[in-house]
């Protein structure tokens, strides 16, 4: 069975920085693609960075360089620094894996998810 387990959320001030892990167990296969979607109270889910096993990257376009997208391939573990955080960027954040290669920030294109770690910023 497939797990996702997201790590790093904290309470931070403006101008801060996080970063948030996701471990994956039971997935054996070379080929992914994971991502990083958060979601604020009464809001849409919106994707935040695609990366996919040959390294190919997609951020969303109001990201502008504050966040970073890293992964260890040997674990299976994708990260996400998030720099000069602001109280917009509050919401839960989740991760998701897909067997198939290729980033893609909808979420639909994701089997997997997992439960999500709360990342609040205050002004």
């Amino acid at each position: 069975q497939v797990r996702l387990l997201e790590s790093g959320g904290d309470s931070v001030q403006a101008g801060g920085s996080l970063r948030l892990s996701c471990g994956v167990s039971g997935y054996s296969s070379d080929t992914y693609r994971m991502a990083w979607f958060r979601q604020a109270p009464g809001k849409e889910r919106e994707a935040v960075v695609s990366v996919d096993s040959n390294d190919r990257t997609t951020y969303n376009h109001w990201v502008k360089g504050r966040f970073t997208v890293s992964r260890d391939n040997a674990q299976i573990t994708l990260y996400l620094i998030m720099n000069n955080l602001k109280p917009e960027d509050t919401a839960m954040y989740y991760c998701a894996l897909d067997p198939r290669p290729g980033p893609t920030l909808a979420p639909g294109n994701y089997n997997y998810w997992g439960q999500g770690t709360q990342v609040t910023v205050s002004s």
